[in-house]
């Protein structure tokens, strides 16, 4: 709309009438012209009507939008379905060309300026951030696996006599892939188990560049975002040796953007060290659909490499979820977002903590990690017999109640990758002494999100506490007396008493009392120490868990006229 066609408005209504849209029109204008100047994220977030109004403007700058345009290549950006048109605003000649992904389409000027501001934006809110000195990044139309790929390629290239990437473990399997899709060989640095938690040997990574010889490295490949118990790389560190013996550093921040921590060490490394890219998942760090990641490189040229590494045309798809989605968060609602995660991971925190104390478990310290973390199954893994299946099961029961994204460790899974072996496979370590669960406080979660979870979380512990102990009940009454613990030594307590509803319970090798014996029983104990008190529908056995001092167990038994009664130390 130009100043012509508002005058000649004026023919219909009043000027002023005129006027004053003529001024909303000009407000409007103002956003487009400070968008494109600064190339920067807006302050404030925009509104789905103005965001959709530019798009269909910049859409409009595509040539098979042009009224007149006749194409007859084989590639004209035709849709068949008007629905998939509106779907992606008449954008459909995707970005780049054949030979590089961040040039610029002749057909396709509306696209291609799109990508380059989405580019921008990007940079802008990875500055804002915590990773102020990056200088450029791609956003790829391929998840975070895919995207390390073309990075370890565009390295090949550049190197191509080092063969070599050297890995600090960690048990996600995309990350290792990219290597071996890349055709090169992972030199794997295990973990360090320190009072829980899982760091790097960065002595190793030193002592791997020396033997094999910086020319036939191609890259450390660290991590920061990961699953607990396992704590971001020592980056800094890292950084330093690299720097130091001439070594390429790729830093895997696929969800670690949300993390001020994550942002900060690979800042500091970049300062006191060298780092030439981080990778990260836009889907993970932005909430839009899975297909996009972000190559970001603290050095234009290996940028410019990697850029024309991506073979072909891409799509614009993930270019455009990621646009609308930071335009309408704006630079305070993506802030408030990151806010609002370190409150519910705090919360997460506190409510497993919770849950732990009460089924004996604890939550490991992994405090650098402040995404994941991880509580121990151990106890659970006891009163289950000591089967490894059964934690398993554990994870599935709580899938099967709409339980998404946690993740329970045996420590017992062993994995092949191509060449390599992983013992312990999930828990980044070959053997870690106990199984976990772990739990993410990731962006967008909510604290009814983790209300839900702990209600279910409990649900599952009592679950399989009641079966466990009810396997643990037949098994003991079907050991010989030798296995059990039948005498009552002065100063012992008694772990679990059994009720059944046999007629002939008078027989000394069986420890078991009846029901009538029971209700006696009930008479003169308040069951004041009773943890637990279980009823077997198929046996109609009563189970009790209790804890009493044999001095008290002799009482009641002589009080309850139950001469049967025995003790049965059972944990």
């Amino acid at each position: 709309m130009n100043d012509k066609n508002f005058s000649l408005m004026e023919n219909y209504i009043p000027s002023g009438y005129v006027q004053q849209g003529k001024d909303a029109r000009r407000t409007l204008e103002k956003q487009f012209r400070i968008l494109l100047e600064q190339g920067k994220l807006p302050i404030h977030g925009w509104n789905n009507r103005d965001i959709q109004h530019l798009l269909l403007e910049l859409s409009l700058m595509d040539s098979n939008n042009f009224p007149d345009n006749c194409g007859v290549g084989e590639r004209e950006a035709r849709f068949s379905s008007t629905l998939v048109a509106e779907r992606h605003f008449f954008f459909g000649h995707g970005i780049g060309r054949s030979g590089d992904i961040a040039e610029v389409q002749p057909k396709a000027a509306g696209s291609s300026i799109l990508a380059k501001l989405t580019n921008s934006i990007t940079l802008d809110i990875l500055k804002l951030s915590g990773v102020s000195s990056t200088k450029g990044c791609l956003v790829l139309p391929v998840a975070t696996g895919m995207a390390l790929v073309l990075t370890l390629l565009a390295l090949k290239q550049m190197k191509p006599c080092s063969k070599y990437v050297i890995w600090p473990r960690i048990d996600q399997k995309s990350c290792f892939k990219s290597i071996l899709t890349a055709g090169l060989v992972p030199l794997v640095v295990e973990n360090i188990l320190k009072n829980g938690h899982l760091e790097t040997d960065v002595e190793s990574i030193e002592k791997y560049i020396i033997d094999y010889g910086s020319e036939n490295i191609l890259c450390v490949m660290t991590t920061t975002s990961c699953f607990a118990p396992r704590i971001p790389d020592r980056l800094e560190e890292v950084a330093i040796i690299c720097k130091k013996l001439s070594v390429v550093h790729i830093v895997n921040n696929a969800y670690g953007v949300q993390s001020s921590k994550c942002m900060h060490l690979i800042q500091q490394a970049n300062r006191v060290g060298r780092v030439d890219v981080f990778v990260q998942s836009t889907d993970k760090n932005f909430m839009v659909p899975v297909g996009g990641a972000i190559v970001a490189a603290f050095d234009m040229n290996l940028l410019s490499k990697i850029s024309r590494t991506y073979p072909g045309r891409a799509s614009a798809s993930p270019v455009t979820d990621l646009f609308i989605t930071l335009l309408s968060l704006g630079v305070e609602g993506y802030k408030k977002c990151l806010e609002d995660r370190k409150i519910v991971y705090e919360y997460l925190l506190s409510s497993l903590q919770e849950v732990a104390k009460l089924y004996n478990e604890s939550v490991v310290e992994t405090r650098q990690n402040q995404i994941s973390i991880a509580i121990t199954l151990k106890h659970l893994y006891d009163i289950c017999g000591n089967d490894y299946n059964k934690i398993s099961e554990f994870g599935s029961f709580l899938f099967k109640r709409s339980v998404s994204g946690t993740r329970v460790v045996t420590t017992q899974e062993e994995k092949v990758i191509g060449p390599n072996t992983f013992c312990g496979w999930g828990a980044h370590y070959n053997n870690y002494p106990t199984p976990y669960l772990t739990a993410a406080a990731a962006l967008g979660a909510t604290k009814t999100d983790v209300d839900r979870f702990i209600k279910k979380l409990n649900k599952a512990f009592k679950h399989f506490y009641k079966n466990g102990l009810m396997n643990l009940q037949k098994e003991s009454h079907g050991s010989s007396l030798n296995s059990r613990e039948t005498m009552c030594n002065e100063g012992s307590s008694i772990n679990s008493l059994t009720f059944c509803n046999k007629m002939d319970c008078s027989d000394s090798s069986n420890p078991v009392l009846d029901k009538t014996c029971f209700k006696n029983f009930q008479k003169f104990n308040k069951f004041d120490s009773v943890k637990n008190v279980f009823k077997n529908d198929a046996s109609k056995n009563i189970f009790i868990d209790i804890n009493i001092d044999c001095k008290k167990f002799q009482r009641l038994k002589k009080a309850s006229s139950c001469p049967s009664l025995h003790m049965e130390k059972l944990h």
